[in-house]
């Protein structure tokens, strides 16, 4: 039986488990300086250690199981290596591949990537960005940017955080952007349907106060008025969802119920539109063909395969980190005004669009 501890006497000290490995540990163990090791350890300068001695470095680190402390690392350079996302949607999977090509370009500087989902709610994107914010982020990768001010972009030029905005842009262009051609993507969709002998074609549009939204419907437009083709069966979609793919369809079909092909902003859009076809008794393509904008996951698989205008996701995730890390790297020289790297979509057909009956 344990021997009661006399009362005010101190209790016994937990016993303690094995020291955490330090930087001089890892310095021993390797046989090199511990200034080697600082510099092999980080991304920024493990160019300036010879490789040889970086690959013992980071071999002894990873056997003894070193983890370099984040938040004293923050205090010594003002940095905490963390960057920001925000995109609305988590669950859509156009974002996946945009969020894997970002982290694989920060990852190889020693950045993490904090991900939040505001969906398209401003509130919440300023809510969530002001907590971000907190937790010092060096920078914000920004996926929900709307309208004329976005909230969010003013919020970062306020901080002086430096901002890149994906997939979507400002109309005032405040921040530097990494987007697909939307105009073009709609223009190779319409030339592919009337190149199929399309005349009568409708445009499901992405919400309105979307820089998507907005540019797909001018490319469509343009794109209809160079055929001297009819470009008013348009109904605007209230968010970029299946549902809303569907109540836009349905409204198109009542003002115009002779339309032979439905151009969609989006694909969700399209898989809207298939549902309200499917319920008409319609056959895609056979009465009504139907394309999409985004190739996103598994379009290949859906029935019948979306012809769809793909845009480089993973290439449109990695030039943003490259654009966030220029203005990490000399916050002196801001990034243009408006500075936009423009991705070129393709076209790629599958079942869903064939000639008009």
């Amino acid at each position: 039986m344990p021997s009661a501890t006399r009362r005010g006497s101190p209790p016994s000290p937990p016993a303690s488990g094995p020291a955490a490995p330090t930087l001089k540990k890892v310095a021993e163990a390797a046989g090199v300086h511990l200034s080697t090791v600082s510099r092999a350890l980080n991304p920024e300068t493990r160019h300036l250690v010879a490789e040889a001695a970086t690959a013992r470095v980071l071999a002894e680190a990873a056997r003894l199981g070193y983890r370099p402390d984040a938040a004293a690392a923050a205090l010594r350079t003002g940095r905490s290596r963390l960057i920001g996302a925000l995109v609305p949607g988590i669950a859509n999977p156009v974002f996946a591949p945009i969020l894997a090509g970002a982290e694989a370009v920060l990852a190889k500087r020693g950045y993490a990537l904090l991900v939040a989902d505001p969906g398209d709610d401003p509130a919440r994107a300023v809510t969530l960005a002001d907590e971000m914010a907190s937790r010092r982020v060096d920078g914000l990768l920004l996926a929900t940017a709307a309208g004329h001010d976005d909230p969010v972009v003013s919020r970062c030029l306020a901080r002086g955080t430096p901002v890149v905005l994906i997939n979507r842009t400002e109309a005032e262009a405040r921040a530097p952007a990494v987007v697909s051609d939307d105009q073009e993507g709609l223009r190779l969709a319409i030339e592919h349907l009337v190149a199929l002998g399309h005349r009568r074609i409708g445009h499901i549009a992405g919400p309105p106060n979307l820089s998507t939204g907005a540019l797909r419907r001018r490319g469509f437009e343009a794109a209809m008025a160079a055929h001297g083709l009819d470009a008013s069966a348009i109904a605007p979609a209230t968010a970029y969802s299946r549902p809303a793919g569907a109540a836009a369809a349905r409204q198109l079909r009542a003002g115009h119920p002779g339309l032979t092909a439905l151009a969609c902003a989006n694909d969700l859009l399209a898989l809207g539109t298939y549902d309200v076809l499917a319920e008409a008794g319609l056959r895609v393509p056979g009465d009504v063909s139907v394309t999409g904008h985004n190739d996103m996951p598994m379009m290949d698989m859906v029935a019948p395969p979306l012809t769809t205008v793909r845009i480089g996701h993973a290439e449109m995730g990695r030039e943003a980190a490259h654009l966030l890390l220029r203005a990490l790297d000399d916050r002196t020289t801001p990034p243009t005004r408006g500075t936009a790297v423009l991705l070129r979509p393709t076209l790629v057909i599958r079942a869903s669009s064939a000639p008009p009956r």
